[in-house]
């Protein structure tokens, strides 16, 4: 497990290495690398999703990797509790950014290899602390600069523990 600590509470996810191996590897290595800790939710949509991985309290993005190729073909559906990479309208630009669904969002879900088609990819789920996404998704939102449905007062990961199940890969 991964657990996320915020100024809201704690969360932990699984990473699903079976269905979306490249994917939960990038995931695992920001993780890792520690690149998490000081980003923020800066995307939260109650019924749909809360996205963060990208941004500082500032709404500066955070320079990452390479992006990664889409595994949305994979299986795994946009459920309420599951993780998926966020992207651009390009299909395989999703880099450290992602979000936990507060929604059943099939429209999300790959339906085929065309740029209206690929959807994003799921690769993880929240075991524990779901309340605290619950709590996130109902934070009350305005703008910031050019970006929307921003929390009116931040949600930082204010640290990142990678638990020992995933010592070995």
């Amino acid at each position: 497990m991964i657990t996320f600590r915020t100024n809201m509470g704690d969360f932990s996810i699984e990473l699903d290495f079976d269905k979306a191996p490249i994917t939960a590897a990038n995931f695992l290595q920001y993780a890792r690398d520690d690149f998490y800790t000081g980003t923020i939710f800066h995307r939260v949509i109650n019924g749909f999703m809360v996205q963060g991985g990208g941004m500082d309290s500032e709404m500066r993005e955070k320079t990452t990797r390479d992006s990664i190729e889409n595994e949305a073909d994979n299986g795994l559906k946009n459920e309420i509790g599951t993780l998926a990479m966020a992207r651009t309208g390009e299909p395989h630009s999703a880099s450290s950014q992602f979000f936990v669904n507060v929604g059943d969002n099939g429209f999300l879900n790959h339906s085929g290899k065309n740029q209206q088609g690929w959807g994003y990819a799921v690769f993880g789920k929240v075991v524990d602390g779901m309340d605290v996404i619950e709590n996130i998704k109902g934070v009350k939102t305005g703008n910031s600069g050019y970006h929307s449905d921003v929390p009116a007062e931040a949600i930082e990961i204010t640290e990142t523990v990678v638990g020992d199940a995933y010592a070995d890969r």
